[in-house]
């Protein structure tokens, strides 16, 4: 049950005037000389009784009013939801009551959304349905966070005709929202695809792909590489335009296909730090996502990893427009671990998704040689059979604060910074002389620097 407002003012102006009128009375009487006004507190014991059967009066018109309020218990619910959402978009919850008692429902419906969920304004909505009809309520969400948010019930306080008192139930409604990674690295996407084009030798331009899978010949143009030249195919090849000539050929190459590329993202720790606002892990997902659409389109298959010391999300087998979308459903729930990661182990984890050579990009942070101690004593072991790319978030705040020296705290600061980037220049130099190849980028350039490399290897044929 609930009280409103209505009715605690019912109640205090009520007391109000009965107080004030019985005083005014005994004052009078006493004043007066009547008989009985001779003792004291006779108006005041007339006042308080007057009050308490205001009190009695106002509890009863409450308990009227509640009896005629509509039962909370007796409306069907049904909700409307998608089942799933990006990050930072908006989407529409629908729920749809129905008044299956004999009275008329006045309530107020709450449903009962999780914070993160974000619910764009009042989360209350106030309907008056007759009984045996139904009202729609649409409440907007614009989640937060990744992951499933989740309501359990809906809370209907039902009020009576005069809106003193309410009866109050919630219902178990259960709805689940799986709010997806946002994919903003997609804008990178068109531009990356027009050089893989390019690459394909499928682009009308004057720069020509390149490749180790022979393709076909075909006439020279101005801006080909004169080493594909082929000799002997412009031997065979006259020119009807000059006599005694020939037309110059060339050979054209394609970039390998149906290569495999095997993403592991780190999820341990150190993906738990935020660089620029967002988490190393949220960057790691951008990266990986950019680089599997554009992976697919150029017929690679991609394989996905997220561990740390143990596998944590797995996506296996899938191609075109399947992988981004079990890929961003597996991403949905991931969160950084609070543990250090076990690198000893990843080999394993890539040799059963693949027994080919592949393309083996580690997404983790390589920023403290103490961190990176287990990823450098397990590359030797990737790069014996694989080309790996480590791939890794610059914090931008650190280059600034390296060049701030105007002070004392900012000389500190600056020699701190410099110590971190020092640090991260040790690491990646370790990477390397290890045989494998390192991408470093702050947040938002990490996934087209990425994507880049992954061209540029595909390009030399080195996948």
């Amino acid at each position: 049950m609930a009280i409103s407002g209505r009715f605690v003012w019912l109640v205090a102006a009520g007391a109000v005037v009965v107080v004030l009128a019985g005083w005014a009375g005994g004052s009078a009487s006493g004043a007066s000389g009547l008989p009985g006004s001779t003792l004291p507190g006779d108006g005041a014991g007339a006042a308080w009784l007057a009050l308490a059967a205001w009190l009695l009066l106002a509890v009863g018109i409450g308990a009227i009013d509640l009896s005629l309020a509509g039962s909370p218990r007796r409306v069907g619910i049904e909700r409307t939801l998608p089942e799933r959402v990006r990050l930072d978009e908006e989407a529409t919850s629908e729920l749809v009551v129905v008044n299956l008692g004999s009275r008329p429902l006045r309530a107020i419906v709450r449903d009962g959304w999780q914070p993160s969920a974000g619910v764009v304004g009042p989360n209350r909505a106030r309907v008056r349905i007759p009984p045996g009809e139904r009202r729609r309520m649409s409440q907007t969400l614009k989640p937060t966070r990744r992951g499933d948010r989740r309501t359990e019930r809906v809370t209907i306080r039902s009020w009576g005709p005069l809106g003193l008192w309410a009866r109050q139930a919630s219902l178990v409604v259960p709805g689940r929202l799986r709010v997806l990674p946002p994919f903003r690295s997609r804008a990178h996407l068109p531009s990356r695809l027009t050089r893989l084009r390019e690459l394909d030798g499928r682009t009308p331009l004057l720069i020509r792909g390149q490749g180790t899978e022979f393709d076909s010949i075909r006439e020279y143009v101005r801006g080909d590489d004169v080493r594909a030249i082929d000799w002997r195919a412009t031997a065979r090849r006259s020119d009807p335009e000059s006599r005694g000539g020939s037309k110059l050929m060339v050979r054209t190459w394609r970039p390998e296909r149906d290569r495999r590329i095997v993403i592991v993202v780190d999820t341990s720790r150190t993906a738990a730090a935020r660089i620029a606002d967002e988490p190393r892990l949220d960057t790691a997902f951008e990266a990986s996502l950019l680089l599997a659409a554009l992976a697919s389109h150029a017929g690679d298959r991609v394989d996905l990893v997220a561990w740390d010391r143990r596998v944590r999300g797995r996506v296996h087998g899938s191609t075109g427009s399947e992988l981004l979308a079990r890929m961003v459903d597996v991403m949905a729930n991931l969160d950084a671990e609070l543990i250090e990661a076990d690198w000893s182990r990843v080999p394993a984890q890539v040799r059963r998704l693949t027994s080919r050579r592949a393309l083996v990009v580690i997404l983790t942070g390589a920023d403290s040689p103490a961190s990176a101690r287990g990823l450098l004593a397990m590359l030797p072991q990737l790069t014996s059979r694989h080309t790996v790319v480590v791939a890794s978030v610059a914090d931008p705040d650190e280059v600034v604060a390296a060049r701030r020296i105007d002070d004392l705290d900012e000389v500190y600061r600056a020699a701190a910074a410099e110590r971190s980037l020092l640090d991260g220049a040790r690491v990646g130099a370790a990477i390397r002389r290890l045989g494998a190849e390192t991408v470093t980028a702050p947040p938002l350039d990490l996934p087209p620097a990425l994507a880049d490399r992954y061209l540029e290897l595909k390009a030399a044929g080195r996948l």
